[in-house]
């Protein structure tokens, strides 16, 4: 039996925030409704087509999952068991937003087996919380994270941002220890991207292009502030016990993301859901990314028509096998993310060929520039190759 992860994708926010470019937005509840019975019947499709897979992680993302009523989240991972064999083991994450749970929701979470919540807190700062139009302040974020240890969570991730406008060194230190003294199982700090296309890149464009030219800015932190805000985070956290094992994660008593560690391995996976990506032999695919026409063929299907489709799904709006270069390039960049790195043997069983005949003059150059290391058969970046992890992985990129 294949064991594979499944990523649920709910399109739905209360509200969109200024930094945001997911695929989601602004739904009333009749469209809610409509939707998750559109992927519940999109799950029983896919079902079908991947008989024999045991699921080891379910990831429910968006969005913002937790605005959804608790009746339509029962009836996602419901469905999901009905249809899919789960690891007795399963770790089952569902993305929370302050102010959209409540005890009742959290109490159907558990009944349901939903044992892990990420917390998109993201500053402990109300100013840099209004600055990125989130629906919070950070009494509210006490007063969701109090819920979740009440109904008995003991896995929890906490979101938090580094690069915000105006950020400096005092007001990091505030989010990281306010966030530390809560003692979350896992911490989750990503640097601010502006993003095309949302109201951050209308207001902030210029400024992110003079951080990256190493130029003076207005109002984001320039590219040498932004570099002490990443390692003080990074320094902060391992002194309060939290060891980082990826670029951007960090986890207390080994409560490291298995679903995440699981993309980073290159797990087959399954996309469901709006936009959502699946990896699953070396085929990857994406679903289609309107909401209309998503729920029209869930429709379709679930009254028996015949669908006309060129993909091998419906729902497909796009698919590719992945060549043996281009697995062997993401085996590369996606596994060195991890602190831990990639394994020889791990190269050799999947691709059947040593990493030193494909990579071999990359890796010796990297460690003697001191952005590579090796030690018990596995290769990793070193602190400074981390720190420059994106010149560094496209380095692993293949000629054609």
């Amino acid at each position: 039996m294949t064991g594979i992860e499944i990523y649920i994708h709910i399109p739905f926010c209360v509200k969109k925030c200024l930094y945001c470019d997911f695929l989601s937005g602004v739904f009333d509840e009749k469209m809610q409704r409509r939707y998750v019975a559109a992927l519940c019947t999109e799950i029983q499709y896919v079902a079908k087509t991947h008989p024999g897979c045991i699921v080891s992680t379910i990831y429910v993302g968006g969005g913002t999952p937790s605005w959804l009523s608790e009746d339509l989240m029962d009836a996602i991972i419901t469905t999901v068991k009905k249809c899919f064999k789960l690891d007795p083991l399963a770790e089952v994450s569902v993305e929370c937003n302050p102010g959209t749970l409540s005890a009742e929701k959290l109490n159907v979470y558990r009944s349901i087996g939903i044992n892990r919540l990420s917390i998109g807190l993201q500053s402990a700062n109300d100013d840099e919380l209004k600055e990125l139009g989130r629906i919070h302040d950070y009494n509210r974020f006490l007063h969701t994270y109090d819920l979740v240890r009440k109904a008995g969570f003991e896995n929890v991730n906490v979101d938090i941002m580094t690069g915000l406008p105006h950020q400096n060194l005092q007001k990091l230190e505030k989010t990281l220890s306010s966030v530390t003294m809560l003692r979350p199982e896992h911490i989750s700090a990503y640097s601010l991207i502006i993003e095309k296309g949302t109201p951050f890149y209308e207001k902030y464009k210029f400024d992110a292009v003079k951080q990256q030219a190493g130029m003076e800015t207005e109002d984001l932190p320039t590219d040498e502030e932004s570099y002490k805000l990443y390692k003080y985070t990074m320094q902060y956290l391992e002194s309060k016990g939290y060891k980082r094992y990826e670029i951007s994660n960090y986890a207390r008593n080994g409560k490291i993301c298995r679903h995440n560690v699981g993309y980073w391995d290159r797990v087959p996976y399954l996309g469901l859901g709006l936009g959502s990506a699946s990896l699953f032999d070396n085929v990857r695919t994406n679903n289609i990314r309107d909401i209309y026409k998503y729920c029209e063929i869930s429709e379709s299907i679930a009254q028996g028509k015949n669908l006309d489709y060129e993909l091998s799904s419906p729902y497909l709006e796009t698919e590719e096998i992945i060549s043996k270069k281009e697995a062997m390039e993401e085996f590369m960049f996606l596994g060195l993310r991890k602190i831990n790195g990639i394994a020889r043997s791990d190269f050799y069983q999947i691709f059947d060929i040593d990493i030193e005949a494909i990579y071999g003059p990359i890796i010796t150059a990297l460690r003697n520039q001191g952005f590579m290391d090796a030690k018990e058969g596995r290769l990793f970046l070193t602190d400074i190759g981390i720190d420059v992890s994106n010149q560094v992985l496209s380095k692993f990129l293949l000629d054609k």
